[in-house]
This record gives C-alpha cells, sequence and structure tokens, in this order.
C-alpha cells in the first residue's frame, strides 16, 4: 500500500526521484500512464497486471469504454529506476500532467500519482470534505 506525501523537482532532462519507500514497493520497473485530474498514475507491474486483466473484461461495444482504454493504455510508459533513483517521465506524459519543475508524489492505496505542485494544491482543497465524507458515507465507506 501507497500512503504518504512527497515534494520533489523534475530535471531539465525530465527525471524525477523517486522516494526511497516507493521504490522498495515499485520494484527497479514499473508503469506511468496518464490519470485523472491531470496528474500521472504510477503502478507496480504487478498491480498493472491485475489492472490489464480486469480491462479484458470490459465490453467495447461502448464508445465511452474505448476511448478511455485508448487514454489509459495508450499513454502508458514503462520506467526504470537508474542507480540515483530517479525515472526518466517521457516527455508525452511530462505535458500531459504540466510537469515542469516542483511536483509532489502522492501514496494513494495500489498506486501514486504524481502531481505539478501548483495543480495539487489547487486539487487538494478540503473544504468540502463534510459533503465528501457523506458521499462516501452513501458507498458504504466509512472511517
Amino acid at each position: 500500500m501507497f500512503m504518504g506525501e512527497y515534494s520533489h523537482s523534475v530535471d531539465a532532462k525530465g527525471r524525477l526521484i523517486v522516494p526511497a519507500k516507493f521504490r522498495e514497493q515499485l520494484g527497479e520497473q514499473f508503469v506511468v500512464t496518464k490519470g485523472v485530474d491531470g496528474c500521472l498514475y504510477v503502478y507496480s507491474n504487478e498491480e498493472w497486471n491485475r489492472i490489464e486483466e480486469k480491462f479484458r473484461e470490459v465490453n467495447l461495444t461502448t464508445k465511452d469504454a474505448r476511448k478511455f482504454m485508448r487514454f489509459f493504455f495508450a499513454g502508458a510508459a514503462t520506467c526504470e529506476v537508474d542507480k540515483q533513483g530517479r525515472i526518466l517521465i517521457p516527455s508525452v506524459l511530462r505535458e500531459f500532467a504540466g510537469l515542469e519543475k516542483d511536483v509532489v508524489l502522492v501514496g494513494v492505496l495500489s498506486k501514486i500519482e504524481i502531481w505539478d505542485k501548483e495543480r495539487y494544491e489547487d486539487a487538494s482543497a478540503y473544504d468540502d470534505m463534510d459533503e465528501i465524507v457523506e458521499h462516501m458515507a452513501e458507498l458504504g465507506l466509512s472511517i
């Protein structure tokens, strides 16, 4: 399980340090792809294989299913950690997420999200948390 927030920066070549705690769980190679809300998702190879299996069962007669699969899988890239603990994020993914310098890596259960720092701060305004908690309770989730 991934959890925690870490601030790092992308260098001029598009490399990003992956926190040691995340690297321990991800291994030396993993998958980065486009996520929703304008961030990137990072999955261990094991989790990625589970996702692939789920998508093999998706009915492709719906346009939304085909469009989402294209978005999610076409943007995916395998990344390898170098000796300094960095990965090279492909330019198409950096552009999609607006990653230029300051980024935040966020552990979210089975995945890691990589955010541009400003986007993350905008997306993580928690002034509506009471309403969100009520919706989560409707889904059967409580803390």
